[in-house]
C-alpha cells in the first residue's frame, strides 16, 4: 500500500482539489520555484510555501518540472539582471547589510543567476496566475470529470471503499 501513496496523492490532487483558483496559484508558485536554481534557502522556502498554502500541489509540481527544464534557457538573462542589481552603486549598502545577516548567505543572493532568477520568478507569479486562471476555469472541470471516471482513481481516492461500506 505504501507504493500506492504517491498515486493516491496525485489522484486526490487532480479530482478533489481542482478548483481553478487553487490550480492557478499552484501553477504560478511552481513557475517561480522552477525558475529559481535549487540548492539554496530561496528554493527551500518557496517549496515550503507551496506545501503550506492551500494550492493545488499537482499543478505546482508540474510547473516546477516544466520550468526547471525551461529555466536553464533563462540563465543568460538571469545573469545579466542579477549582475545589474548586484553592481548598482545605490544598492551596495543594501547588499552589504543583507550579506551580514544570519541566514541570508544560505540564499545565495550573491550569485547573479540566483538573484536574477529569483527576481524573474517572483515577478512572474501574478501574471502567470492571472493568465492561467481562465484556462483552468475552462478545463479543470472537464479534466476532473474525465479523471474521476477511471476505476483506479475511485479506488485510490477511497470512493470505491466508501461505496462498499455504505451499502
Amino acid at each position: 500500500m505504501f507504493l500506492l501513496s504517491p498515486l493516491r496523492y496525485l489522484a486526490k490532487a487532480l479530482v478533489l482539489e481542482s478548483t481553478p483558483r487553487q490550480m492557478a496559484w499552484g501553477f504560478a508558485l511552481g513557475v517561480a520555484i522552477g525558475l529559481v536554481p535549487k540548492g539554496n534557502l530561496i528554493a527551500v522556502s518557496l517549496m515550503t510555501l507551496l506545501c503550506a498554502l492551500r494550492v493545488n500541489i499537482a499543478a505546482g509540481t508540474g510547473a516546477i518540472a516544466l520550468f526547471a527544464w525551461i529555466g536553464m534557457y533563462f540563465d543568460p538573462l538571469s545573469h545579466r539582471l542579477g549582475h545589474y542589481l548586484l553592481t548598482r552603486p545605490d544598492l551596495q549598502q543594501f547588499w552589504t547589510k543583507l550579506a551580514g545577516m544570519r541566514f541570508v548567505p544560505w540564499t545565495d543572493f550573491n550569485n547573479t543567476v540566483v538573484l536574477g532568477s529569483t527576481v524573474i520568478g517572483l515577478t512572474a507569479v501574478l501574471p502567470v496566475y492571472f493568465a492561467t486562471r481562465p484556462i483552468f476555469e475552462k478545463f479543470a472541470p472537464k479534466l476532473s470529470a474525465h479523471v474521476a471516471r477511471f476505476r483506479l482513481v475511485a479506488v485510490l481516492t477511497g470512493g470505491d471503499l466508501a461505496t462498499r461500506v455504505a451499502s
